[in-house]
């Protein structure tokens, strides 16, 4: 079972993102959660390079690269379908060295930035979700950080999440379904902000009061 979360809260009917994310924020301040500093997660696409393709015959691939500001020393390179490499700062440099192989899509550029709380054994992360200047969405990460064997947190972690999210409490992230082991890992929180990111992407299209 997990021990950390990572989903979207839809915007509040009528409300803006901002003033939804206020509506979290001080339902976490009344339970008795304090502020502790700030955290950002950002992640760009790269996809195959067109010559790399036709000279290979391969199909293109997308890779996500990712930074979170709880890793300050990691780079995180996600595949689709595929493992999660992490890799020290420098990684970014690497991948200009790779523009032959790899392009970056620079209009994907997605971010969530935000606010940390601590409640008890409990990180919140409550983030602004943005590509470009837009606001995009809003994330909600909940960590039970004591628990590092994942046993028995999940069920800690819904009750806790319920307290604030009410019926926007999420279920079991899909990354765990397929997950044998039971150690957590810091990759199993970045694949959650992909998923929520390239959701989120998908429903650009829609007005921003209009996701539900």
């Amino acid at each position: 079972f997990p021990r950390c979360s990572v989903s979207q809260v839809p915007v509040a009917e009528g409300k803006s993102v901002q003033q939804t994310v206020e509506l979290l924020t001080r339902k976490l301040e009344l339970l008795g959660a304090e502020k502790q500093g700030t955290f950002c997660v950002d992640c760009e696409t790269y996809h195959t390079a067109a010559s790399t393709i036709s000279s290979q015959g391969q199909t293109g691939k997308l890779m996500y690269v990712m930074h979170n500001s709880e890793y300050p020393l990691s780079c995180f390179a996600l595949f689709e379908n595929g493992p999660c490499l992490i890799a020290d700062a420098n990684f970014d440099i690497l991948m200009v060295k790779l523009k032959g192989f790899f392009q970056n899509a620079k209009a994907n550029k997605i971010e969530s930035r935000g606010t940390r709380y601590q409640y008890c054994d409990f990180l919140v992360k409550v983030g602004t979700v943005t590509m470009g200047p837009s606001a995009r969405g809003i994330s909600v990460e909940v960590e039970y950080c004591p628990c590092v064997i994942a046993n028995d947190c999940w069920n800690l972690l819904m009750e806790f999440m319920q307290s604030f999210m009410g019926n926007h409490t999420p279920g079991i992230p899909s990354v765990f379904s397929t997950k044998h082991d039971s150690i957590y890992s810091p990759a199993d929180t970045m694949v959650q902000y992909m998923e929520l990111f390239n959701k989120i992407r998908k429903q650009q299209q829609v007005p921003v009061a209009g996701i539900r």
